[in-house]
């Protein structure tokens, strides 16, 4: 090799070299674009799950009390009603300018992150619709309106609840999420706000960006009216309106004993001065035996307490029910029951308690049977059915009535597959912390609101910070990403992706994918 010249066999080993490197490269995109698509999917059902939180459980409750203390909540509800208004227009904005970039992207929805590896990770998309002519210093009209009315969702919630004590977190919450500008001499990789969120940002950057908006505006609404709800809670707490509730069985047998109970419609276990005719008064509630001759009957009385500055408040109550004769008239209605013990479906894989009965009959004497199913008993009239193949089984009880005869019904019930596990942090998916606290969390995994004994012990993740390639670590501890997250500032997000895991209770069955932690930077 005179005078610096490479051999033809050292030029081809520098070459393969830059091969190699590159497609490693290449590798780690695509795990990161893939990382990042699951995030924004995550994120994107997190922020539904809580527009129909608030939609469909918070602003009813809202309005209903505002219903019955006008008082109280009529002022909220104005305020919501203006605060909502506010971020569906905004959250509308971002969905416009998300179906935008996604066109020109020319991204599939349909497809998973490595066929749309080439769209998510398209720069120019972003750069065109917020830069005009693709110029950094030239923001366009979406930009503008972007930035406009993510501020005049900030100052709607300063003005309208700034002078609310109560409400001090959220307004704090807005004044920090609802930000298009750094802190005041403050740029990052020396760029403001909108060329450091959009500027020759990835496709599927942009739209993460884009999404986390979204769901700040959901949450800080969500924070609003749930604040809403409870600051009022001592106020709503009135005896103003009230209703005699009579508790009991419409039927009894002749020389059975069975009792009912008598309360007021709001119930509480003491009421000053509570007097209930023909009835026993323990802790807030009037018992009463019932029984007699065969045939309808009927009790009743006065129910009466001291309400608002000792006024006596008083209602009347009735109750009607049959006494009858026992197993004769229980054949004439003989009948089978048969229900899941823990939802009205039955999840494959999984042994699922599964209760029934026969009217009159012994219940320890019926059977279930469940072609396809494996089925065992647990109980008199108590089974757990394991389903297989199929989206619907058809479970059959037998047992015999009073008079002998025997009785088959047949139940039908759908079939669902175990829901995929979520990843979590002290049980959240989706999560505020400061970055010094990440260190110390530990990754776990579980099915939300699946009533089943299945656990998960977490074996592996990836942990992703902005502006670095993704960390392997073994084990379900964080402790070992301490030095990633000493450069984090406040609003930066970090992921945990590809968590791998190992289930107990679901039958044998191959855990599904686990959806990744996201993590908000405080």
């Amino acid at each position: 090799m005179a005078k610096g010249k490479l051999s033809p066999r050292q030029k081809m080993i520098n070459l393969m070299y830059l091969v190699f490197i590159a497609m490693l490269a290449m590798q780690i995109d695509q795990e990161i674009i893939r990382s990042y698509q699951d995030t924004n999917v995550t994120l994107a059902d997190t922020r539904e799950f809580t527009e129909k939180k608030n939609d469909k459980i918070f602003e009813q409750t809202l309005i209903a009390k505002a219903k019955n203390s006008p008082e109280s909540f009529g002022t909220y509800l104005g305020l919501y009603r203006e605060i909502e208004a506010s971020s569906d227009d905004l959250v509308k904005t971002l969905e416009d300018y998300k179906s935008k970039l996604k066109i020109a992207g020319e991204f599939n929805s349909s497809s998973n992150a490595e066929d749309n590896f080439a769209p998510l990770n398209d720069t120019e998309p972003s750069t065109k619709l917020f830069f005009e002519g693709g110029d950094e210093s030239k923001p366009s009209k979406e930009s503008v309106e972007l930035k406009n009315k993510v501020e005049a969702l900030r100052l709607l919630v300063n003005n309208k609840l700034g002078n609310i004590p109560e409400m001090k977190e959220v307004v704090n919450r807005a004044n920090t999420k609802l930000v298009t500008e750094f802190p005041k001499g403050e740029k990052r990789n020396g760029k403001n706000w909108l060329n450091y969120k959009f500027y020759n940002q990835p496709l599927i950057a942009a739209l993460s960006n884009l999404e986390v908006i979204q769901s700040d505006v959901r949450n800080i609404q969500s924070d609003a009216i749930v604040m809403m709800l409870q600051e009022k809670v001592d106020a709503d707490i009135q005896f103003n309106a009230y209703e005699a509730i009579v508790a009991g069985p419409t039927a009894i047998q002749q020389g059975e004993t069975a009792t009912a109970k008598v309360l007021i419609g709001t119930y509480a276990s003491t009421l000053p001065g509570l007097k209930i005719d023909n009835a026993q008064v323990v802790n807030g509630q009037g018992i009463i035996n019932l029984g007699g001759a065969l045939g309808e009957h009927t009790i009743g009385g006065n129910i009466s307490f001291l309400g608002d500055k000792g006024k006596v408040v008083s209602m009347p109550y009735t109750f009607k029910y049959d006494v009858v004769s026992g197993k004769e008239a229980v054949a004439f209605e003989s009948g089978a029951l048969l229900s899941a013990d823990k939802m009205m479906v039955l999840y494959r894989g999984v042994a699922n308690p599964i209760s029934g009965s026969i009217l009159g009959a012994d219940n320890s004497q019926t059977t279930l049977s469940a072609p396809g199913a494996s089925v065992s008993k647990t109980g008199g009239g108590k089974w757990n059915v394991t389903p297989g193949s199929g989206s619907t089984i058809a479970l059959t009880i037998s047992g015999k009535g009073p008079n002998g005869k025997p009785i088959s019904q047949k139940f039908d019930f759908r079939i669902k597959n175990v829901p995929p596990p979520q990843g979590q942090i002290r049980g959240e998916n989706v999560l505020n912390m400061p970055a010094s606290s990440i260190p110390n969390q530990t990754i776990s995994a579980a099915i939300p609101e699946f009533d089943f004994p299945v656990t998960f012990t977490v074996t592996s993740f990836k942990f992703k910070v902005p502006g670095r390639a993704a960390m392997l670590v073994n084990g379900s501890s964080m402790s070992s990403v301490a030095s990633m997250v000493k450069g984090l500032r406040s609003g930066d997000i970090v992921y945990v992706a590809d968590i791998q895991a190992t289930a107990t209770g679901l039958g044998g069955q191959t855990l599904k994918k686990i959806s990744p932690i996201v993590i908000n930077v405080q």
